[in-house]
């Protein structure tokens, strides 16, 4: 017998699958529910955590490129003092903690500026080699790490000089709320920088310093587990095809105390591209995020539902089977030993004819056979009462029908009616917070671009003198452009509009007299994208500026983080600037909810805007939503933008949704193991069945010129090989009789 033909397999098969499918559906039917900690709450300080280690990223590149690129546009030109050279950084850029200048050869330090940088750290002899500039962390002796980086100056003729900026390993722009703890590990599990968690000399009262102690307690095992997690290659620490997150991320649970219990996030520092390398990726560290939940017991379901339907999975799989097997199997294996009985010419008891369908057909036929074997007359058949031409008002192919309603009793519920919330779910409070927080945290992220930006145009501004020719400017922007991949096109202006020197695409804002005044805009010049033009004036130079236009997907790429849903940037007459998904430029947002979101946003505390988070209930749908003007200083405060993001909560790892889902998809299982297997059972039994039943019949009336071939090598195949058998034996004994050839098919 085949293989996968027969009647056998696609039964056993069904069986199989109907046995894993009640054991699947106990088990994860049962099991959601069962944490007092949702699952959607352990993603987001995940999420949380990624957020920051992004942020620390592209922080620490971005600090090392501005040192590298400023001290490369010092080098372009005439030599410069070392003080002067620290009052220009200095008035371009506020990120470093203190800057110095030193004489390589002899140590001598030539200028300093902001906190006492770390120098007797630096291993002078080995800057000569290729990893000697390299950035590095020194511990300094109040306990706390600095990050140094260098660079170094060098003109025609003079001693070369070591540019030094020390920086701490804070988070840059990072919302952390109320309870949040967020710290920088080191590769070794030492926690080198935190934000959060208040000094045990700060509070008042024997149970908040319990709580600031229990809280250093665990985010120290956080960080411990964090830097050896970390250590994993990505593609080893995640699910095959989960995407995500670059790096190793993940989530955490901690001990419970006063009633809480204490949810972390850690994710290692990944560069933006998979397979890249940058400098802060190369330093070890990871992200660590706590936040104490409070535990809602009350909550746990228990796992009835899912042992419940699998034992009604049980019974009604277990009775279609029964069925299958009682009715269309065991028939068809009687026919197949009763077919072979007779071609080995066993003619001398009836046939066992089965009592319904296709079975019974072919079992009157081959009782006709025998008959005529023995050499009786062939008798006309007889159609059973209610039917014609010897068929029942029902075969294999009702059944089958029956087997699968059995089936679908139990799928379609499960699809279509059980376990559907409603409006009722209960969304965690700590999902809103995060929302707002995320949204908040990149609201600042996109503020933070926006001015490093303007102040990368304002340091090329600076070194663009008034003797400055076009070719030299050419080169400052050339090497400017293509050390950041923010802008697509940078170019000087002079007061009139004309391009003095560019480098880029086509400048937008030529023949237009720059706008000093705005040093950051948003123009509309009818094309797909909006048009982003920060703007520096070059002193000494009557007016003239240097211009850069940013590019929309830098800025869309800054939106792109798991967890919040859709995202959008809107100006001041909330109109969508840019968002992570697709949207028409200065088109609205899709609800007047929005809107209002966003008012009150901006309304909030006046001058002083706050991020808002709301839960929106409407029906069976729940929405949750945030809205964060920008907030801060620098070029890009003026502009007015706020970032808005909004998700439902049915795609969020609920309790409620969660149970909805995996209970339509034990009904998807289940309707498709039926529709698989039956379906199975039909094309290779059922179909050649009937055919064979109207073959055997009309073999039986006399039809002795048709030829019978078989479907299929299973049984319905070999009960057409013995009647073509039968049938060659009936020809031969009609001319043994003397009947002529031409009369062989006759009666």
């Amino acid at each position: 017998m085949s293989l996968i033909g027969g009647i056998r397999p696609p039964i056993a098969v069904l069986s199989v699958l109907l046995l894993a499918l009640a054991g699947v559906t106990a088990l994860t039917l049962g099991r959601v529910g069962q944490d007092a900690v949702p699952k959607a709450v352990k993603q987001s300080q995940q999420h949380f955590a990624e957020d920051g280690a992004i942020a620390l990223r592209a922080s620490i590149d971005e600090s090392v490129t501005d040192l590298t690129r400023t001290a490369g546009l010092f080098n372009g030109g005439d030599p410069v003092a070392p003080d002067a050279v620290l009052d220009k950084i200095s008035s371009v850029y506020q990120k470093w903690m203190g800057t110095a200048v030193v004489e390589i050869r002899s140590g001598k330090l030539l200028a300093a500026r902001g906190e006492n940088v770390p120098l007797a750290a630096i291993d002078r002899s080995k800057l000569k080699d290729e990893d000697g500039l390299q950035p590095r962390m020194v511990r300094l002796e109040n306990g706390e790490t600095r990050l140094l980086a260098f660079a170094v100056l060098a003109w025609k003729g003079q001693p070369q000089q070591l540019l030094v900026a020390s920086s701490s390993l804070r988070f840059p722009g990072i919302s952390l709320g109320e309870f949040r703890s967020i710290a920088v590990v080191g590769h070794d599990g030492h926690i080198l920088s935190t934000d959060g968690i208040p000094e045990p000399e700060q509070v008042n009262g024997p149970t908040e310093r319990s709580e600031v102690a229990q809280a250093n307690k665990q985010i120290k095992a956080f960080a411990q587990i964090a830097a050896k997690k970390s250590r994993q290659h990505p593609l080893r620490a995640k699910e095959p095809g989960s995407g995500g997150y670059k790096g190793v991320s993940g989530h955490l649970i901690g001990e419970r105390f006063l009633g809480e219990r204490a949810v972390g996030g850690y994710a290692s520092l990944a560069p933006p591209e998979a397979g890249e390398a940058t400098v802060a990726t190369g330093l070890g560290l990871s992200v660590v995020a706590m936040v104490p939940v409070t535990e809602d017991e009350k909550r746990v379901e228990g796992s009835a539902f899912g042992l419940i339907a699998a034992g009604a999975l049980l019974l009604i799989g277990g009775a279609t089977i029964f069925l299958l097997l009682r009715t269309v199997q065991r028939p068809l294996i009687r026919l197949f030993l009763e077919s072979r009985r007779l071609t080995r010419g066993d003619l001398g008891r009836p046939v066992t004819v089965p009592k319904y369908g296709e079975a019974a057909r072919i079992g009157r036929a081959l009782e006709r056979l025998r008959r005529q074997l023995l050499g009786e007359p062939a008798e006309p058949g007889r159609a059973p009462k209610g039917g014609k031409g010897g068929r029942r008002n029902f075969g294999a192919r009702t059944l089958v029908a029956v087997s699968g309603v059995l089936l679908l009793l139990w799928s379609a519920p499960l699809l279509l009616l059980l376990n559907r919330p409603g409006g009722d779910v209960q969304v965690p409070q700590q999902l809103v917070n995060d929302q707002r927080e995320r949204t908040d945290t990149i609201s600042d992220r996109v503020r933070r671009a926006l001015n490093e930006g303007h102040a990368d145009l304002t340091s090329v501004a600076s070194l663009i003198g008034t003797g400055t020719e076009p070719a030299q400017m050419g080169k400052v922007l050339d090497s400017t452009l293509h050390q950041h991949s923010r802008y697509r096109a940078l170019y000087v202006l002079d007061k009139s509009g004309r391009v003095l020197s560019k480098a880029g695409s086509d400048p937008r804002a030529a023949g237009e007299k720059p706008s000093i005044r705005e040093p950051i805009r948003v123009e509309d010049d009818g094309g797909k994208e909006p048009v982003i033009i920060g703007t520096a004036e070059v002193q000494g130079r009557d007016g003239a500026a240097v211009v850069g236009e940013f590019r929309i997907d830098f800025l869309n790429s800054l939106l792109k983080r798991p967890g919040l849903g859709a995202v959008r940037v809107v100006d001041k007459d909330r109109k969508i600037i840019g968002g992570n998904t697709g949207y028409r430029e200065f088109q609205g947002l899709p609800s007047g909810r929005l809107d209002g979101l966003v008012e009150s946003a901006r309304q909030k505390v006046g001058a002083n805007p706050r991020p808002s988070g709301v839960l929106y209930r409407d029906g069976d749908d729940i929405e949750i939503a945030a809205a964060s003007p920008f907030a801060g200083s620098g070029a890009a405060a003026p502009v007015g933008w706020t970032v808005v993001t909004w998700q439902s909560a049915s795609g969020l790892a609920i309790p409620e949704y969660t149970l909805q889902n995996r209970t339509v998809l034990a009904g998807m299982l289940g309707a498709t193991a039926a529709a698989a297997c039956l379906g199975w059972l039909h094309i290779i039994v059922v179909r050649p069945l009937r055919l064979l039943a109207d073959q055997a019949e009309k073999l039986a009336d006399g039809d002795r010129r048709t030829v019978l071939y078989p479907v299929h090598h299973d049984e319905v195949g070999a009960v057409t090989r013995s009647l073509e058998l039968i049938r060659q034996q009936l020809g031969s004994q009609r001319k043994r009789d003397g009947a002529p050839a031409g009369l062989a098919g006759r009666n």
